[in-house]
């Protein structure tokens, strides 16, 4: 894959309660392309942030429905990437890239 591509796969950082509590395990949340892979994932989180990564576990949260003056429409859904981490390395998502 060339460097764009990572750039294509990860989409954003998820910074949520629950994503910094994940943190404390050595996990980071990431928001990624819908038909990423978990592969695309592993090599696109190592090659941008030079981190040695161990899981990578992903999940879909499908789009709410909801009202603005009576018309309804719907989120977009989108998927997320939990990446653990190797023992003794970090991401600081604050700083970006």
């Amino acid at each position: 894959m060339t460097d764009l591509r990572h750039y294509d796969v990860i989409v954003s950082p998820a910074i949520t309660e629950k994503s910094t509590m994940a943190s404390e395990n050595n996990q980071v949340v990431f928001n990624v392309a819908k038909k990423a892979s978990k592969p695309e994932i592993k090599a696109a989180v190592e090659a941008l942030f030079g981190v040695k990564v161990m899981a990578v576990n992903t999940l879909v949260r499908k789009g709410k429905i909801k009202r603005f003056r009576g018309t309804v429409g719907r989120q977009s859904d989108v998927k997320k990437a939990i990446v653990t981490l190797a023992d003794g390395q970090s991401i600081d998502v604050a700083t970006g890239l």
